[in-house]
């Protein structure tokens, strides 16, 4: 399992070297977009709109835009001095609470921890006072350049960290529209849907749920695959500027060429004829 961060987690004088692992994992099917006339994958470029050029990775920096058109720009240097700052101290457990006081709401991502060199000792401890206090433990941790707040809890004999939402990121259910303030339910109606709430309650089992969009998508790819219902991106034709050039020549040619025996013989007549004239 891959290590996606390395540290310390501590609880009062016990300290702990712990890794971090992705707990779970995203299992979307990426589809490509295409162009419809020859099949290649469509380019997503970055391009400047003013000088209406195409920039590269190394020509872009970071900005805080605190007003409209107007930026605070961040050196890189700036950046990683104040991560590496931050991200270097040990992982911290400043409080202990219950669970059941934590609304789903606040809950963002979830990471196994596995014990770091020399720390297995120290993980049991912490796994065991987990258990046996039926609390778990809120801490802080840099990841990817942003502070979390964190739930330290165990997880099937595995000590997980879920991140969580600081308060100010909790979008206040007042401001949800056209919720209505009163129910204006009838006793009757109560009644039925408690009974139908009765007849559907069961105990979870997470096994049984299944992505039925993502499985009938696979389905209809593998039946598109198998019925040779593909297509291949057209290849691209070099760059050349044998055309141009060529009509270049051409032109040139045209241009310098001596006139045509036609056009000398008739401005002979001319000639002659003004001469008899005169």
């Amino acid at each position: 399992m891959h290590t996606m961060w390395k540290g310390s987690i501590s609880f009062g004088l016990v300290n702990i070297p712990i890794k971090l692992h992705t707990a779970t994992e995203d299992k979307d099917i990426k589809l490509r977009t295409l162009h419809k006339e020859c099949h290649s994958p469509i380019k997503y470029e970055k391009v400047c709109p003013v000088c209406e050029v195409e920039v590269q990775n190394e020509d872009l920096v970071k900005a805080y835009e605190y007003t409209k058109g107007k930026f605070v720009v961040l050196e890189a240097e700036e950046l990683e001095k104040l991560r590496k700052e931050n991200e270097d101290k040990a992982v911290e457990i400043i409080d202990f609470v219950k669970i059941q006081e934590i609304d789903p709401i606040y809950f963002d991502r979830t990471y196994y921890m596995s014990p770091g060199d020399g720390g297995g000792k120290a993980y049991g401890l912490l796994r065991k006072a987990l258990l046996n206090s039926e609390k778990v433990g809120i801490a802080k941790i840099i990841i990817r350049s942003k502070e979390q707040l964190a739930v330290v809890r165990v997880y099937e004999n595995t000590i997980v960290m879920e991140t969580i939402h600081f308060p100010d990121e909790v979008r206040k259910p007042q401001d949800v529209p056209n919720v209505p303030v009163e129910d204006k339910v009838t006793g009757k109606e109560l009644e039925t849907a408690i009974m139908l709430i009765d007849q559907l309650t069961t105990s979870f089992e997470p096994e049984k749920y299944k992505d039925d969009y993502r499985t009938a998508l696979l389905e209809l790819i593998e039946s598109k695959q198998t019925g040779k219902e593909v297509v291949t991106a057209a290849e691209k034709t070099p760059a050349t500027n044998v055309t141009d050039l060529m009509a270049a020549l051409q032109a040139s040619i045209d241009k310098t060429k001596p006139k045509t025996k036609t056009a000398t013989a008739k401005k002979k007549r001319v000639s002659t004829k003004v001469k008899k004239e005169a």
